[in-house]
Order: structure tokens, then sequence, then C-alpha cells
């Protein structure tokens, strides 16, 4: 009996050291540097309007009306807390339905001709369903329908997308974007203003 204690010992003794040591130490040191290193991207990037919290930057949101820029399509519904692809594969009869009820869809509301090429990522739903971007020419599409909906003009809708424009991530990775939540924000701004 005592070989065994003496054998188990040093598994317990160790066990109950890095069960200390990566489920409490670890957790409570990297977050306190990232509270104390950038607190807002911690708080899960949430962007608040007169006090109220309206969304997180990180995150999608589903705009429908024709004054908004709309951004991915979601597999799930912009759920959040349950973020996930469709799965279905490239050869799913299915997807490709979908893929095409999206494009009439984005032709019929940005007032395309039927042979006017649409963006990938306006018909296509990101691996999470909650990517927050679209690409540039995602959101050039849409300004003519956008601009007419606010009775903007063109110009002046265009140039509120150019000002949102996030670069490539590290200068080389993806390509330019932009965040349909905070373009929208600085479209209802640039409404109140006027």
């Amino acid at each position: 009996m005592y070989d065994i204690i003496k054998e188990v010992k040093p598994a317990v003794l160790l066990f109950l050291a890095f069960s200390l040591l990566t489920g409490l130490v670890y957790p409570l040191l990297i977050t306190g540097v990232v509270q104390t290193t950038m607190p807002e991207r911690a708080d899960g990037s949430l962007i608040v309007v007169d006090g109220q919290v309206i969304g997180s930057e990180l995150i999608g949101q589903n705009f429908s009306s024709s004054g908004y820029f709309h951004g991915r399509p979601s597999a799930v519904g912009y759920a959040a807390n349950g973020s996930g692809a469709s799965n279905l594969g490239p050869t799913s009869s299915r997807l490709m339905d979908e893929v095409r009820r999206r494009v009439e869809q984005v032709r019929m509301e940005n007032n395309l001709s039927q042979n006017m090429p649409v963006p990938a990522d306006l018909v296509e739903a990101s691996a999470s369903g909650l990517d927050p971007h679209i690409s540039m020419e995602g959101a050039m599409l849409q300004v003519p329908r956008v601009a007419k909906a606010r009775g903007f003009p063109e110009s002046e809708v265009k140039l509120l997308v150019y000002q949102t424009i996030e670069p490539a991530q590290f200068g080389i990775l993806g390509q330019e974007r932009v965040n349909v939540l905070k373009l929208n924000l600085a479209l209802d701004d640039l409404t109140r203003r006027r």
C-alpha cells in the first residue's frame, strides 16, 4: 500500500499544481495584462452610442433596410452565441440554390442587370456566420441604393465608404474592407447632421 501512495503522490501533486497554474494563475495573468493594455478589445470591442451598447465591431449584424449597407449573409442568423457555417460543400445543390437566390436578391435590391457580377461576400456566408466586414466592391455596389434611400448624392455616400476603409491586416493579410456596422453608424451620423 505504501508503494502505491509513494507512486501516486507525485502524480496528484503535479495534477494539483498544473490545475492551479493553468486553470487559475495563467487565466488571471492574461486577463490582467489584456485588461491593462487594451481594455476596449478585452471587453469585446463594443460600440456605444449615447450610452447604449449597439453592437461589437467584431460581430456582423443583419441590416435589411434599403437605407443601410447590407453585410455578409449568415448561416446562423447572426446569433453570436452560436457561430458556425452551413457545412454545405461546393458540390451541394442546396448551397448552389441558396447562392443563386442571394445573387438574385442582391441584384433586385440594388437594381442591377442580370449579367452584372455580384461580389462573393454579398452572397456567401463566412465560416463563422458573423463576419462584420464586406469588400470595397460589395460596399460600392450598394452606394446607389443607399444614396437614393437616404436622399444623398452618391458622391457623398462614396466618400463615407472611403473614410471607413480598414486596410489589410498587418498590411499584407486579406484585402481592404469595410466594417458594415461602423459604416452604417457613420451614415446615421451624416443623416443627423443634415
